[in-house]
C-alpha cells in the first residue's frame, strides 16, 4: 500500500504548487514536472505489472483520478491566470470602440503619370501600340534623321544639353518616329510618351525637364483627314466633351506641311479671356504630314507611303484639363498641390 500512499502525497504536493503558480509558464513547468514523460506518476503507471496481481487494478484506478485531479488544477490555474492578464490588459490598454480609427495616409500617382496613361489608354483602344527610345541620343536620331542637317536653324530653336562624348539629352520624342519606322513597316500606328529635356531658363511655362507624347501613323493614303480625326477623337476622350478645333500653317522641319494645332479654349468657352489672350483659343501642340526625308531616313518610300506625326506635352496637357498655371508645380515638392490629384 506504500504506492498508494505515495499518489495521494503526490495530488498534495501538486494541489500546493498549483496553487502558487504566478504565471502560465509555471504552470506549464508543473504540468512537465507531474504529467510529463518523466514525472513519478508516469513511471507508477509504466511499472504497474510489476506490483501483486491484486494491487494493480486498485494502483491503476487510484493513478488515473490523480492524473484527472492534477490536469483539472491545472486548467482552473491557466484560466485563472489568463483572466489575470487580460483584465490588467485590459486596464493598462483601454480602448474606446467608439473613437474613430487612425487615418492611414495613402500615397497616388503623380498628375502626368495619371495624364500618360490616360493617353496610352485612349491611343491602344483605337489601334495604336506604345513605343519608347532612350534619353541620351545621338545627334543622328535627335536632329539629322528628322530631317534637321547639322546647319538648320531649327537646331537653334531647341537649347540642347550636350554630354561629352558628343550626345545629347533628347530634345523631343520625335526621334522614336525614326526607331520605330527602322524596325518596323507601315502600317505603323504608334505613340512614344517620355521625358524630354531642353536647355533653358525655368518660368511659368517653360521647363528643364517635362514630358511629351509623340504620335506617328503611316500608310497609304493617310491624309490631313485622318490627322484631325485622331486628334478630336483623342481630345474628346481626355476632356469627357466635343473640342473644337483647329490647324495654323506651323514650321517643322520633320512635318510638310506643318501646322500649329489649337483648341477652343476650355474656360471661356471660346468667347476670350485672359487665359487665352481673348482669342478664343488655346496652342495645343504640332504636328503635320511627315515629310518625305524622313520616311527615307526610316527606309520608307514615300511614293508609295504617307503619314501624319504630332507632339505634345503631357504637362501641358494637364495645364489645361485642370487649370494649373504654373509647370514647375509639377516638379515641386509642394505637397498640397500633388494631393489634389
Amino acid at each position: 500500500m506504500e504506492v498508494l500512499s505515495r499518489l495521494d502525497q503526490i495530488v498534495k504536493e501538486a494541489a500546493q504548487e498549483i496553487k502558487s503558480a504566478s504565471s502560465l509558464n509555471d504552470a506549464d513547468n508543473l504540468r512537465i514536472k507531474y504529467l510529463g514523460r518523466k514525472s513519478e506518476l508516469t513511471s507508477i503507471l509504466k511499472n504497474l505489472g510489476k506490483l501483486e496481481p491484486d494491487l494493480r487494478p486498485k494502483v491503476g484506478k487510484a493513478s488515473n483520478e490523480v492524473k484527472r485531479k492534477i490536469e483539472q488544477l491545472l486548467v482552473e490555474k491557466n484560466e485563472t491566470l489568463a483572466d489575470q492578464i487580460f483584465t490588467h490588459i485590459g486596464q493598462s490598454e483601454r480602448i474606446d470602440i467608439t473613437q474613430p480609427g487612425d487615418v492611414r495616409e495613402r500615397g497616388h500617382l503623380h498628375p502626368i503619370t495619371q495624364m500618360r496613361i490616360e493617353i496610352e489608354d485612349i491611343f491602344t483602344s483605337i489601334g495604336f501600340t506604345i513605343a519608347t527610345g532612350p534619353e541620351v541620343e545621338t545627334d543622328y536620331y535627335n536632329f539629322e534623321a528628322l530631317n534637321i542637317p547639322p546647319d538648320h536653324p531649327a537646331r537653334d530653336i531647341q537649347d540642347t544639353i550636350w554630354t561629352e562624348d558628343g550626345n545629347l539629352l533628347r530634345t523631343h520624342t520625335s526621334c522614336v518616329q525614326i526607331r520605330t519606322m527602322e524596325k518596323f513597316k507601315p502600317p505603323i500606328r504608334v505613340i512614344a510618351p517620355g521625358r524630354v529635356f531642353r536647355y533653358e531658363e525655368t518660368d511659368a511655362s517653360h521647363e528643364h525637364t517635362f514630358y511629351q507624347v509623340e504620335g506617328l501613323m503611316v500608310d497609304r493614303g493617310i491624309s490631313v483627314a485622318n490627322l484631325i480625326a485622331v486628334m478630336k477623337t483623342m481630345l474628346r476622350a481626355v476632356f469627357h466633351r466635343e473640342v473644337k478645333v483647329r490647324l495654323r500653317p506651323g514650321y517643322f522641319p520633320f512635318v510638310e506641311p506643318g501646322f500649329e494645332l489649337d483648341i477652343n479654349c476650355l474656360l471661356c468657352g471660346g468667347t476670350g479671356c485672359p487665359a487665352c489672350k481673348n482669342s478664343g483659343w488655346n496652342e495645343l501642340l504640332g504636328c503635320g504630314m511627315v515629310h518625305p526625308n524622313v520616311l527615307r531616313a526610316g527606309d520608307i518610300d514615300p511614293e508609295e507611303y504617307s503619314g501624319f506625326a504630332f507632339g505634345m506635352g503631357l504637362d501641358r496637357l494637364v495645364m489645361m484639363k485642370y487649370g494649373i498655371g504654373d509647370i514647375r508645380l509639377f516638379h515641386s515638392a509642394e505637397l498640397r498641390f500633388l494631393e489634389q490629384f
